[in-house]
C-alpha cells in the first residue's frame, strides 16, 4: 500500500543520497546482510561488476568502484516505486582515475527492500557505450 511505498521511496532517497556523498557507513546500514547484487557489465573491463552476495562483498565491490573511479554526478531522472520494489534511471558521470577520462552514461537499477533494507539489486548500463568510453576508443569490427 501507500505506506510501504512511501517507506520504500524514503529509503531509496536516503540510499542514493548517502552514496552520492560517499557516506559508505550509511550505505552499509541500509544493506541487508544477505543481499543479492548483480551489476550486468563486462567483468574483464569492470572487475567490480558481476554477482555479489552478502553485505561485505557488496561493500568490497563499491570500494573497487571508488578506487578506480571518482563519482562526479549521479542524477536520478526517474524513480518508480511499487510496494517494496523500486526502479531507478540515472544519469551518471565518473572520472576514471588512471586516465582522467570522463565517463558519462545512463544506468537502470532495480531494487527490492525487505524490512527497510536493500536485499536485491540489479544494475543495467549501456555497457557497449561505457566500455568504449572506459577504453578511450570506439570498438572496431
Amino acid at each position: 500500500g501507500a505506506v510501504s511505498e512511501n517507506r520504500t521511496r524514503a529509503t531509496v532517497d536516503e540510499l542514493y543520497d548517502a552514496y552520492g556523498r560517499r557516506d559508505f557507513e550509511r550505505v552499509a546500514a541500509l544493506i541487508h546482510p544477505d543481499i543479492d547484487w548483480i551489476i550486468y557489465c563486462p567483468v574483464t573491463i569492470f572487475p567490480f561488476a558481476g554477482p555479489r552476495h552478502g553485505r561485505a562483498a557488496v561493500l568490497e565491490a563499491m570500494a573497487g568502484i571508488a578506487q578506480a573511479y571518482q563519482l562526479e554526478n549521479y542524477k536520478r531522472e526517474l524513480v518508480i516505486v511499487d510496494g517494496d520494489r523500486a526502479a531507478i534511471m540515472a544519469d551518471v558521470g565518473f572520472l576514471q582515475r588512471s586516465t582522467n577520462r570522463s565517463l558519462r552514461f545512463r544506468v537502470a537499477n532495480f531494487l527490492r527492500f525487505q524490512d527497510g533494507l536493500l536485499i536485491e539489486f540489479r544494475e543495467f548500463a549501456n555497457s557497449f557505450d561505457v566500455v568504449e568510453q572506459a577504453l578511450g576508443r570506439e570498438l572496431s569490427f
